[in-house]
């Protein structure tokens, strides 16, 4: 009776220590994410890992490669923030984009800079389809209106491009906001 219960005891304690091992080998692969202000307001920007409820996790370390606004740029995870190496001199556009084994995961953010820091605005990928739609609608509703509406258009993809958002910026969130809603 005694070796049977050992060994029963020695395979529930293998057992847990190769659970615990496989869980912690288990790694976390970052397929959402939310931009803030750095804590210590030093006109860098935090990224920070979220689940799929918007929810920051603490549990990503490690570094991951993402593109910002074109360029590439290798960031240092720890307990799921990571910051932007670059400073925001002026409000602009930030282009983030993140691929893993999971798929590519991208979001445009328009980041307001005042006297009290920076203020990342998230930008649905329907906005920058639904503005220069409805200003070509009401062009063809309104023909005397076709003058101002290119005026429009020109000025509405002016800002956009002025202030860091590059065509295929733009492009591809409409493209990946279309393709998620399928």
């Amino acid at each position: 009776m005694k070796q049977g219960t050992s060994i029963v005891l020695i395979s529930c304690i293998c057992f847990f220590y190769l659970t615990n091992l496989v869980s912690a080998k288990q790694r976390y692969s970052l397929d959402n994410f939310i931009v803030k202000e750095n804590l210590i307001k030093n006109n860098k920007l935090a990224i920070i890992a979220c689940d799929s409820l918007d929810e920051p996790t603490d549990q990503l370390n490690g570094t991951f490669l993402f593109v910002i606004n074109g360029f590439k740029q290798q960031l240092s995870f720890s307990e799921g923030v990571a910051i932007s190496p670059h400073e925001i001199d002026k409000s602009s556009f930030v282009f983030l984009k993140h691929k893993n084994e999971h798929g590519t995961h991208s979001k445009l953010y328009y980041v307001l800079k005042n006297d009290d820091g920076l203020k990342p605005i998230k930008i649905n990928w329907v906005f920058l389809l639904l503005v220069p739609l409805a200003i070509v609608f009401v062009a063809t509703i309104y023909k005397r209106l076709i003058f101002l509406a290119i005026i429009a258009l020109i000025a509405f993809f002016y800002f956009n491009y002025n202030k860091g958002l590059s065509f295929e910026g733009l492009f591809e969130t409409v493209a990946a906001g279309i393709k998620s809603f399928f």
